[in-house]
Formats: structure tokens, sequence, C-alpha cells
């Protein structure tokens, strides 16, 4: 049977699945090999420096750089309060008096009798890593984090914005063809991960700020309210790091594209589920793809895909066109012909053809399209 290897969004019921969470810079593990760990538990955590801010002495005290160790209050490695006296004269008439304070909470790191400067460091900021995923800890790497592996559902999306969360799944619309307005952005869902139809306006996602929701999860959305939204065009960067209110997930492309049947269907299997949410997304090299993962096995599911996928694509496979004119269309293979064929461009390239959801059979390059490993 032919078949051709190509890249592909992963929408899957049940499979395996393992999270690396690792820690910026050496720390403290917490987790250890074979115990059970939540979404929000607390797996290794570390301290990050704090900033460190330079005090004048000398030119405040008008003496000469290696004369500031006499006037000190403080000495290195003491701890200060902001406002806390660390140098002072004493001279005669006490109307004179010059007194030096700490501008911030924090520690005297040093003390330059060079330059007469005096650096103040401010308390280390924990960092903590969380589990994300609901599962078991498979390996410990010493001082840096843990590997955790689970059992769940699997979706990918195209493009997501906004940092990692976790939440109940509450699906807010009837059909993945009905878009997500505010309306349907109820009080009662805060702290939810919110799954609509084919579009969230910029006024929708807005709301969902304002009401608390962890995370939308919808078709499309227009570039332009992303731009509004986030202040500025995003490039080839890696995203996930915005700080928006909310994480948002698009399943299927920009402008208003309904969300896949299939996606939107296992979405809706597992309502009121707890679920963890990634906005992260890298479209260069090293590709990484938003996520949603909900632990555990769907209803009327008892035993999970163990493969992530065979990596390749043959008759029958379920397809997504990723580029116009047929973007976001969902179609399954009819064929792949082993010989080049001329397309719109005039440049000529190996293609598949399609079978469209009312039949017709479309002819598409290869690189125009990505599997939907289900």
């Amino acid at each position: 049977m032919a078949h051709a290897y190509t890249p592909g969004l992963k929408v899957m019921p049940c499979t395996l699945l393992k999270k690396k969470r690792l820690l910026p810079i050496p720390g403290t593990v917490l987790a250890v090999l074979g115990q059970q760990v939540g979404s929000l538990d607390i797996v290794a955590q570390t301290e990050l420096p704090g900033k460190v801010f330079s005090v004048n002495v000398a030119n405040r005290l008008s003496v000469g750089p290696d004369e500031i160790r006499n006037f000190m209050v403080k000495k290195e490695g003491e701890a200060v309060k902001r406002g806390d006296t660390i140098a002072e004269n004493k001279p005669f008439l006490k109307w004179f008096k010059t007194v030096v304070e700490a501008p911030v909470d924090g520690t005297v790191e040093a003390i330059s009798l060079i330059t007469g400067q005096v650096l103040l460091r401010e308390p280390p900021k924990v960092l903590p890593i969380k589990a994300y995923v609901k599962g078991t800890v498979v390996e410990v790497t010493p001082s840096f984090g843990v590997t955790i592996e689970a059992e769940g559902t699997f979706i990918q999306g195209i493009f997501g914005v906004g940092g990692e969360t976790n939440g109940e799944i509450a699906v807010a619309v009837s059909s993945p063809d009905e878009d997500l307005t505010p309306e349907d952005i109820k009080e009662n869902h805060k702290g939810k991960i919110v799954i609509g139809g084919k579009h969230a306006s910029l006024t929708t996602i807005k709301r969902a700020i304002e009401l608390g929701v962890n995370a939308i999860v919808v078709g499309g959305i227009h570039d332009r309210d992303l731009r509004q939204l986030l202040g500025y065009d995003i490039g080839v960067a890696v995203t996930g790091t915005e700080q928006l209110g909310v994480t948002v997930i698009v399943t299927e492309g920009f402008g208003a594209i309904p969300m896949a049947e299939y996606t939107f269907k296992l979405l809706s299997s597992r309502n009121g589920e707890k679920a963890s949410v990634s906005g992260a997304t890298q479209i260069r090299a090293g590709v990484m793809r938003p996520e949603i993962i909900v632990p555990g096995y769907p209803k009327n599911v008892t035993e999970c895909k163990k493969d992530q996928g065979r990596g390749w694509i043959e008759p029958g496979d379920p397809i997504r066109i990723i580029r116009e004119p047929h973007f976001g269309v969902i179609g399954t293979v009819k064929s792949l012909p082993p010989e080049l064929t001329m397309i719109g461009s005039e440049s000529h390239a190996r293609v598949l053809e399609v079978t469209l959801d009312g039949g017709e059979v479309i002819v598409v390059p290869r690189a125009n399209i990505e599997v939907l490993e289900k």
C-alpha cells in the first residue's frame, strides 16, 4: 500500500503521554520515583537570585571611596529592610548629619572601596515547577526535575497564546460551527476551560478575561484581534509566556473556521472533566504545538493507544489542508499517486487525492496537508 511521510496534529481519544518537568537552573526535586502526582502538585523548585541595586555611598557622604567602610552601619551579608540606615556620617554638629538608607529589602551583597558603591541584593524568588498533568513519576533528573507519565485524551491545536493552566472542560456551544459569543461566557465558567465552535472575537476573549476563565479553545480567531489583544505582531518567536489572563488555543487556523467535528465531539465527551492546557507554540525549527490533555479514559474506552502515531500517511487517513485555496478543510486520503504532477504554480510536486465530506475529490500537494492522528 502506498504511503507518505508527513507531519500532523494529534487528536487522540486516549494515548500514553510523557511530560518532562525540568527547572531552568539546578534546584531541589520534591517528587520521588513512582509517586502519583496531581496537576497542581509542585514537583521541583529552585531560587532565582534577586535583583541587585547599587547605592553610591561615597557620593552621598562626600567622602573618598576607600573611606566608606568607616561610615557603614551594615556589614556585608547583613539583612536590611527598606528604609534601614546602611551608612551615616557623625559630624560634630548633628544638623550636618547625612544618612544613607536602603532603597529595597534585601542583603548587603558587597562594599567596594574602589568605587565607593554598596551593592544590595533583593531576596531570592522561589521558582516552583508544577506537575502540569495528573500521572506517575517515571524518571527523576537529580537537581532538575522529573518525567511524568499519564494516559489520557491528547489534542493539539494549530496556534495558541498564554501559558500552562488547568481547569474543568466546559462546552459552551452546541455545535462546532457555532461562534463563541460574549453571552456564552457565564460567571460559572470562572477557572474553567471553555470550548467554543468556529470563532472567538476580541470582545469574547476580553469577556473571558474579565470573568476569570482559564482558557478558551475554538476553531479560529482573526489575526487583527490577536494583534489588538497582544499589542504587537507575532513573528516566528515562541509563544506561551504572554500574561493575558487567559490561554487561547486555536484548533484550525486564522479566521472563522469551524472546529473539526471529530475534535469537538471528543472534547464534548470529556465535558466536566479536569484538563491541562498549554498555549505554547513554536512554528519554526523544533515545532511545538498548543495542547489539551485530559487524564484518564474517555467514556466507552477501556484501553489506551500506546504508540504516538506511525509517522506517515496512507489511504483512508483523515487529513487537514493547511494552505489555500482549501485552507482548514478536513478530508480523507483517497490515493497517493507516485508520479510528479504539475500544480497551480506550474511547478511539479507529489500530490494526493482527497475525498471531502460531500464526496468531492480534489488533488492537493502533499506539502499542503497534515495528518490528523486519531
